[in-house]
């Protein structure tokens, strides 16, 4: 490493740690500030809010990281800028981009350093923040009775005392216990008391003197039942023991918090967008299944069948559960011998195939009878049933061969069209031979008859009515499917922008540094006035984008990738312009600069206005 090298990192280092370390305190104190009331006055030790403490430091750096290296890129150079260094530097030969490859090395190495952080350690960091933070939430404020007011701190009592002469002896003490759960129904008073605890400070002793206890039996809801019983108890002196097990902080099992985006890493974080976009998949299958039921007048013509897309990874995710259920149950540990696991996972894939949603679940729900009417008719016992006739005239009129060519032609698609079995047995459900023929055909006369029936004012009532009915409850349930898949798509959208959070946190560092140092190099000023000025400015246009872009990303407005890294691209092109104008010595913040464009716009406009007079005086 060469001199000019260890000068331009020595006195970038030294402004990167101050910046870091004021910007991480700032950033604490915002986020302090949000949990003030809920983790102060509940008489914790030091020592947990130092845990606490370290946590949130290091849950927040990479969010003080880019805006440490913005300002410390920019105080350094605009403090060589200010001194003629970076003049002398420059006039030396040495171009800009060299002078800056130093701090640029530095800052790719902090920004794998960042990624790393956000990836492996901040996630940990984060769960145990989260569990510390529940646990002071829960944790009950610290015995602290105010004159006047009712304290309800201690479980199943409220307290109050009128008078306190020190933090030992209390006057005029008026306690109602709910140990019985029935409400007001026993009021203890007394004169004077003392407030004592004993035993590490686990237990309260609260003796009373010279006091009543009003002791009220619960009333029934009866309006001629006796009158409650009703008693009165004068004490000199009446002790109570309190538990203060209750002020104590119990400590939550870490692995409740494991369905958080914000305790993953990348690899946790793609599992569970896998099991997110399976369970997207389930539901547009259920969808595509069930919509045919919901319309019966569909059903009966055509079949809805899902894209082939969302079968192949129902078959695929279903496959996958089966073998997880089977590595995790079938086995010699769980009493299934090998043979019988191999014997039922070969089972279970043929009924997988022959349930695939490409087959016609009526034929599914159909196959037994079917093995049970071949078996008969092997043995020439088979009866000769009203389907078994329709089947044999539907295969003499010739409709069989029509139905296997459409078969044939639909061997592309999601699944096979099967015969109609539902028209060919519409009449089929007399299965004896004693039973009458089925009526193929009606007459006139009868079709008139049902006509008549059909167009009488109470049965059109009957029909809107059930149609009304029908149309609510399709809407209905199409409402709570678009729902349930709305929520998971967007859960889906939020881990995948916390995905995408691990890297552009740590890009984000060298994009501001791309910003910082030729700024710094343009301004030529250093210090904590200029600097701090430029550095909010563009630290607040990166905070605002990132918050704008992550809202598109979630809310479906946009691609999650582009609105993950939008701040980083929006601030992309700033940093290419400040570097071409550092490069050419713009003087971008010198009044002087903005003067003599100014005096070329009005030297330009006063050599137009003569020609304008001298085109008029002509003509």
């Amino acid at each position: 490493m060469k001199k000019l090298d260890k000068l331009i990192l020595g006195s970038f280092l030294g402004p990167f740690l101050l910046t870091f370390i004021v910007v991480d305190f700032i950033l604490l104190t915002v986020n302090m500030l949000k949990y003030f009331d809920e983790i102060f006055g509940k008489d914790l030790p030091f020592m947990v809010y130092m845990e606490l403490i370290g946590y949130f430091v290091i849950s927040i750096s990479p969010m003080a990281l880019p805006l440490a290296v913005l300002l410390s890129s920019l105080m350094t150079f605009g403090n060589l800028g200010e001194h003629f260094e970076l003049t002398a530097i420059k006039s030396s030969g040495i171009s800009l981009l060299r002078a800056m490859l130093p701090i640029g090395v530095f800052v790719v190495f902090l920004s794998v350093f960042a990624y790393l952080s956000n990836n492996y350690l901040v996630p940990r960091v984060n769960l145990k923040t989260f569990s510390l933070l529940y646990d002071i939430r829960k944790k009950s404020p610290a015995l602290d009775i105010k004159e006047g007011v009712f304290y309800n701190g201690i479980p199943n009592y409220s307290i109050k005392v009128n008078r306190k002469l020190d933090e030992v002896r209390l006057e005029d003490v008026l306690i109602y216990d709910h140990t019985r759960g029935q409400g007001n129904l026993h009021l203890i008073t007394a004169d004077s008391g003392r407030m004592e605890p004993f035993f590490n400070e686990r237990y309260m002793m609260l003796t009373l003197y010279h006091g009543n206890s009003y002791q009220e039996g619960q009333s029934q809801r009866g309006i001629k039942d006796k009158p409650v019983a009703f008693s009165r108890t004068q004490f000199e002196t009446n002790q109570m023991v309190f538990s203060l097990d209750a002020f104590d902080m119990k400590r939550t099992p870490e692995n409740l918090w494991s369905n958080s985006k914000s305790i993953k890493n990348i690899g946790e974080i793609r599992v569970d967008l896998d099991s997110m976009d399976r369970e997207l998949n389930h539901w547009y299958f259920f969808n595509f299944a069930n919509t045919e039921a919901s319309y019966n007048y569909f059903g009966r013509t055509r079949e809805l069948n899902p894209p082939k897309a969302i079968v192949d990874k129902k078959n695929e995710s279903d496959s996958l559960r089966n073998l997880k259920y089977k590595e995790e149950n079938e086995n010699n540990e769980n009493g299934v011998p090998l043979d019988t696991a191999r014997t039922s996972a070969d089972t279970t894939a043929t009924l997988t195939r022959s349930a695939r949603p490409g087959r016609d679940s009526s034929a599914i729900q159909r196959s037994p009878e079917r093995k049970v009417t071949a078996s008969m008719e092997q043995q020439g016992n088979a009866p000769d049933t009203v389907a078994t006739q329709n089947r044999r005239q539907l295969a003499r009129s010739g409709q069989g061969d029509t139905l296997r060519s459409d078969t044939s032609n639909a061997a592309g698609s999601v699944r096979a069209k099967a015969p109609d079995l539902r028209r060919i047995n519409q009449n089929a459900a007399a299965s004896t031979p004693n039973s009458p023929a089925p009526v193929v055909s009606l007459s006139p006369e009868q079709q008139k008859t049902l006509d008549s029936v059909r167009n009488t004012p109470r049965y059109q009532t009957s029909q809107a009515t059930v149609g009304l009915t029908a149309a609510r409850n399709i809407k209905n349930n199409f409402t709570t499917n678009k729902a349930r898949i709305a929520e998971v798509e967007r859960n889906y959208r939020v881990f995948k922008v916390a995905w995408y959070q691990k890297y552009t946190q740590s890009l984000a560092c060298f994009v501001l540094f791309m910003i910082g140092a030729p700024l710094g190099a343009i301004i030529k000023k250093g210090g904590l006035g200029m600097p701090v000025l430029l550095s909010i400015i563009f630290f607040i246009m990166y905070y605002m984008l990132t918050i704008t872009g992550e809202k598109w990303a979630k809310e479906g407005m946009s691609d999650t990738l582009f609105g993950t890294f939008f701040s980083n691209l929006a601030l992309i092109p700033f940093g290419l312009f400040f570097l071409r104008q550092a490069r050419k010595d713009a003087r971008l913040f010198e009044l002087d600069f903005y003067q003599g464009i100014w005096d070329k716009v009005v030297k330009g406009v006063g050599r137009f206005r003569p020609q304008k007079k001298l085109k008029e005086d002509i003509l």
